[in-house]
């Protein structure tokens, strides 16, 4: 049985062993809350991102929303109160869940969803995903 990988990804891609350096991915781009795809797994997304200032307010109705903050800090506003997470730090938004990350000086996030979901929690507001 075949397979089947992301388009961009090929065979050989899947057989190296080579680790995933994820200060070099983030060095290859400056656009903010653009998410970046630099692995797949189990019809997953794994993204960098970078983040300053405020997002917008959004839920994802299918999904929850992992973040994973690499460096600086990441305040995750919600209705009933914020998070706020330094680096090494996770928190997961449940589905459903309306929040608006905001990052006061420039954040490094790693993010992981199920792969096609859109950032905004609506296709029409979302960035473009892109592998790097």
């Amino acid at each position: 049985m075949k397979r089947l990988l992301p388009p961009w990804r090929t065979e050989a891609d899947r057989m190296t062993r080579q680790p995933i350096n994820l200060s070099e991915k983030l060095a290859k781009f400056d656009a903010l809350w653009t998410p970046k795809i630099v692995a797949a797994f189990n019809g997953h997304d794994v993204m960098v991102v970078k983040a300053k200032g405020e997002f917008n307010w959004h839920a994802h109705p299918d999904t929850d929303d992992l973040f994973h903050v690499l460096s600086r800090w990441l305040t995750i506003q919600l209705r009933d109160g914020d998070v706020t997470l330094g680096p090494d730090e996770i928190h997961v938004v449940p589905k459903g869940v309306e929040h608006c990350p905001r990052a006061d000086e420039e954040t490094h996030l790693l993010i992981i969803e199920p792969a096609g979901t859109p950032n905004a929690g609506a296709p029409e507001i979302a960035a473009i995903k892109t592998q790097i």
